[in-house]
């Protein structure tokens, strides 16, 4: 008697839940219900780890565009800057140097590590850095030279200037304050060198050397007009 009435009861909690299919118990849906959720998880995870995959190669790419931009840039403004020095050098005879300081004379570019048995030798501190005050110097020398602006005034403007600069090209950055430097797209000052015209055991070309350190001692990846 009470085994009929127990399977009364089983059969009587079965038909009381309709969602549950036929010959399936609630425990055994239960027991489903949680490895789909199991299921769902692990899935979110994946997702996830593709989003951030995908994240990182996008930075990357975005990274490797803005560097090629910099240096397509850099290689422009180096062409153009020369091709300013050459109507300097019709007009005047000569391209800019510095004969009383001897700032472009003295700074050498090199594109080995013999900087130290040079004379004189390319001013490399300790600790490299390319916006040292001896690339800052030439540089700032031939700013003036280019534009007419000797005080690095930048509201001063000359008409007759044979390179009108771009505020994104003079250091500080910004467009304003007194000039320092002609800035490349990395930041730092373009070396600018009459070293060979002082001495033919310095330098590479015997007219000018215009060169961008690019961003850092790696020399073969300088972008340099020689």
């Amino acid at each position: 008697m009470s085994s009929e009435v127990e399977t009364s009861l089983n059969i009587s909690e079965i038909a009381r839940d309709s969602s549950t299919p036929l010959g399936m118990t609630k425990t055994v849906r239960y027991r489903t219900r949680a490895v789909l959720r199991a299921f769902t998880v692990i899935e979110l995870l994946v997702v996830i780890t593709i989003i951030i995959i995908l994240a990182g190669l996008i930075l990357s790419t975005v990274g490797y565009v803005q560097k090629k931009g910099a240096r397509s840039r850099a290689e422009t403004e180096i062409a153009a800057m020369s091709a300013a020095l050459e109507s300097y050098k019709a007009d005047n005879g000569i391209y800019p140097r510095d004969a009383t300081a001897s700032l472009t004379d003295n700074l050498a570019a090199l594109t080995d590590s013999s900087y130290a048995t040079k004379s004189p030798p390319d001013p490399v501190p300790t600790s490299y850095d390319p916006r040292v005050a001896a690339y800052s110097a030439a540089s700032f020398y031939l700013y003036g030279q280019l534009s007419g602006n000797v005080s690095g005034d930048r509201s001063t403007v000359n008409q007759t200037a044979y390179f009108q600069f771009k505020p994104n090209m003079l250091s500080p950055a910004g467009g304003t304050g007194t000039v320092t430097a002609i800035r490349d797209p990395f930041g730092n000052s373009y070396g600018y060198s009459t070293a060979k015209q002082a001495n033919s055991a310095n330098g590479f070309n015997p007219t000018f050397d215009l060169w961008s350190t690019t961003s850092g001692t790696n020399q073969t990846q300088w972008i340099k007009n020689w």
